[in-house]
């Protein structure tokens, strides 16, 4: 009996203002594929698309590999272009495999998200920064539902705890003229900034701000640190050594994970892709995707959606970050919150993480910052 032969859809943008992100989340996925193929017990075909960062590329993209019977697709950074395809999805019974972090309060019968949900995320930022005196943010972001949602969660948690949001700004995706924004930030002087922007608007950003901020005699990582949920490693050589350190990320992985499996991990993606991108969060949250996929795939023995989706909750994958495995009840990941500080070298020193991995809370039902914790919150200890 021969080998079960799969083709799956791959959608990412590899163009466009995040194409930097995109082609590190393709990366990731082709590296998975050819893991699988050469383990033998199933083989994939990638088919790929990349809708270029246009909503109507997605959406293309999705009824293009739908439409030829493809049952499974992964792919999709941004909130927006997911919110535009789930309901293709949904229509023509596929899954999509959305391999990146996001605002959560979102669930659906036909998405497997392999990213980080707030609770793992945004939640243990939040607290990270009160334990250290941050009461006051200035938010910037992207103007779409990820920054606004990230920001509603940070603005609540920080009026609990008797601090405040001075000021929010949102720009178009891709905007780069960032002067009007920085100058406000500098004016507020709030305790950290907040940041929610992506792809070329943040690299530029960052170093705009810490430009502005030399200019006052400012020591801006120290006076006046950025926070992201989304700053990866790729994303720190974009923006340039001029201001690449000192900035907080909230993530599950980073490329310093020191274990035997990230750096196996870590050799096989620099050997496959010399020429980079780094390998992210975001390449190994598409590197997870593809392996549960096809896991699933060989044990359902079937493409069919249903199938197929309770198979892939039944199993545990060991990824570079730790072990991995999905919520039946959400369809999401449980992953260990980290959170990393920038390195002159354009890498993380992680100076917080979790003992374990996470249960995801997509809607915040048991972790909200309104109530008291339960079990299984995201608790960091500080890392040596």
């Amino acid at each position: 009996m021969g080998l079960s032969h799969h083709s799956i859809g791959i959608l990412f943008s590899t163009d466009g203002p995040y194409g930097l992100v995109g082609r590190a989340m393709l990366n990731g996925a082709r590296l998975a594929v050819e893991e699988v193929n050469a383990q033998g017990d199933i083989t994939l075909e990638p088919v790929i698309c990349d809708p270029q960062g246009a909503l109507a590329g997605y959406v293309a993209g999705a009824e293009q590999l739908l439409g030829a019977g493809i049952r499974h697709v992964v792919g999709c950074y941004t909130s927006s272009s997911r919110k535009e395809i789930i309901p293709i999805f949904e229509k023509r019974d596929g899954l999509l495999w959305y391999p990146s972090h996001y605002e959560g309060f979102e669930t659906s019968a036909n998405v497997i998200y392999t990213g980080a949900a707030p609770n793992q995320h945004i939640v243990p930022l939040v607290r990270y920064l009160l334990a250290r005196g941050g009461r006051t943010a200035f938010c910037v972001g992207s103007n779409y539902i990820w920054a606004w949602e990230n920001n509603r969660i940070l603005r609540e948690t920080l009026a609990i705890a008797g601090g405040q949001v001075t000021g929010e700004r949102y720009l178009a995706v891709g905007e780069t003229a960032l002067g009007q924004v920085i100058e406000a930030i500098l004016d507020a002087k709030p305790d950290f900034v907040f940041n929610t922007l992506i792809g070329t608007s943040a690299y530029r950003f960052f170093r705009d701000f810490r430009s502005a901020c030399r200019a006052r005699g400012i020591d801006q990582p120290r006076t006046l640190p950025v926070a992201s949920c989304s700053l990866a490693e790729p994303e720190l050589e974009a923006i340039g050594p001029e201001a690449v350190d000192g900035h907080l990320s909230s993530s599950v992985y980073f490329t310093s994970i020191d274990s035997p499996r990230n750096r196996a991990f870590t050799a096989a993606y620099a050997a496959r892709f010399p020429d980079g991108p780094t390998a992210s969060a975001d390449t190994e949250s598409s590197y997870i995707a593809v392996h549960l996929l096809a896991r699933a795939l060989a044990r359902a023995g079937t493409e069919d959606a249903a199938t197929v989706r309770r198979t892939a909750c039944m199993d545990a994958f060991d990824a570079p970050q730790g072990p991995v495995r999905l919520d039946e009840t959400t369809l999401h990941a449980c992953l260990t919150p980290r959170i990393g500080l920038s390195t002159a070298a354009a890498r993380f020193s992680i100076v917080a993480q979790a003992d374990e991995p996470v249960a995801p809370d997509p809607y915040l039902v048991r972790s909200d910052p309104r109530v008291v914790p339960v079990s299984r919150r995201p608790r960091l200890r500080v890392v040596p």
